[in-house]
């Protein structure tokens, strides 16, 4: 028995809707199931966050007591670079002034303020001395004085001596030049100098000095010959 042509329009039609529907269905499944994907290990991504860089360093690193992050390596230094400033400039004030007075200076009043910047021992007070004998004669009578400047050039040792107990000490060539005026006329002299000092309660003072090359530090006994 054959069905009614309406009957068939309506059959198709109610077929045709049930075909847009199912269509639908798929596409939203497969939608969402493609953001899953993407937040997953699909795609080549992965489910775990990725580390920021330094993240493992950071993680391995061993925090010292107080919280902070201890150093990655390397030795605390003997001195620090502040406190080697000031035993350079102790270096420089002393050698400067042992260059630097006139014929009418007094050796008590001269030689007071320096002998502070050293051990004050009498090896430093026998080397904190003006021009003596004829020297000294010589520049009285041409009215002479003389200004010196001192610049330290590099540092020869910077030591802590744990044997002895002597503590830390710093040994560095010290340039010294001496501007020396008599009868009106300026002669200029240049010497090297390793200069030594040492720390003795909290501060540094001048243990002693000589011409450099003699009595270097750590040059042998058999050099120059």
């Amino acid at each position: 028995m054959e069905l009614p042509a309406e009957g068939k329009r309506s059959g198709l039609l109610a077929l045709a809707v049930l075909g847009v529907l199912l269509v639908a269905v798929l596409t939203v499944f497969t939608v969402f199931d493609g953001d899953g994907d993407g937040d997953g290990a699909g795609n080549g991504g992965s489910a775990t966050p990725a580390a920021t860089p330094g993240g493992q360093d950071a993680a391995n690193a061993d925090p010292g007591s107080d919280g902070t992050q201890a150093p990655s390596g390397g030795a605390t230094p003997i001195v620090a670079l502040g406190e080697v400033a000031q035993a350079h400039e102790v270096m420089t004030k002393y050698m400067a002034g042992l260059s630097t007075y006139d014929h009418a200076s007094k050796p008590a009043t001269w030689s007071a303020p320096l002998l502070r910047l050293t051990t004050g021992d009498t090896q430093m007070e026998q080397a904190t001395t003006l021009p003596t004998d004829k020297a000294w004669a010589q520049c009285e009578a041409d009215e002479c004085s003389s200004k010196g400047t001192a610049t330290v050039v590099r540092d020869a040792m910077i030591s802590d001596d744990l044997v002895r107990d002597s503590g830390r000490s710093i040994s560095s060539v010290v340039d010294v030049t001496a501007a020396l005026t008599a009868n009106g006329k300026t002669t200029t002299e240049s010497n090297e100098w390793l200069v030594t000092v040492k720390e003795e309660s909290g501060a540094w003072v001048v243990s002693g000095f000589d011409i450099f090359g003699l009595g270097d530090v750590g040059a042998s006994d058999e050099s120059g010959e």
